[in-house]
């Protein structure tokens, strides 16, 4: 059964503007470590980042819910084959756990100057 859907899309230069004008502080209120350093292993770390960023927004607009869940706490990994799943940490995987939820479908995309992500979740009620 569905639980829920969300689709969040960034502007890739939203995000660089926060970089700047917040540096390491944004990065870490916002990303896991992880995410972080796989960002700047790439040639433009804007775009990963971007569509991080919408991941975890689609994620929150798939939960319809209105408490407050740490970005840091949603966090993009990649399976070995590259395909993109979220792993959730702290408060945000308590709260799943309570509901029964089954599965997260999670979908990424960019191109220059945008970064997409659709989030599907699936419960068991």
């Amino acid at each position: 059964m569905i639980y829920g859907t969300g689709i969040d899309i960034v502007k890739t230069e939203r995000i660089r503007e926060a970089v700047e004008r917040w540096g390491e502080k944004f990065l870490e209120r916002v990303f896991t470590k992880d995410e972080i350093s796989y960002a700047y292993k790439k040639k433009d770390p804007f775009l990963p980042l971007s569509v991080r960023f919408a991941a975890k927004e689609a994620f929150i607009k798939a939960l319809s819910h209105d408490q407050y869940f740490p970005l840091t706490d949603i966090e993009v990994c990649n399976q070995a084959n590259g395909r993109p799943i979220l792993e959730l940490h702290g408060k945000t995987g308590e709260f799943l756990k309570q509901r029964d939820i089954q599965s997260i479908h999670l979908s990424l995309s960019h191109e220059k100057d945008y970064g997409v992500a659709s989030v599907v979740i699936e419960g068991l009620r």
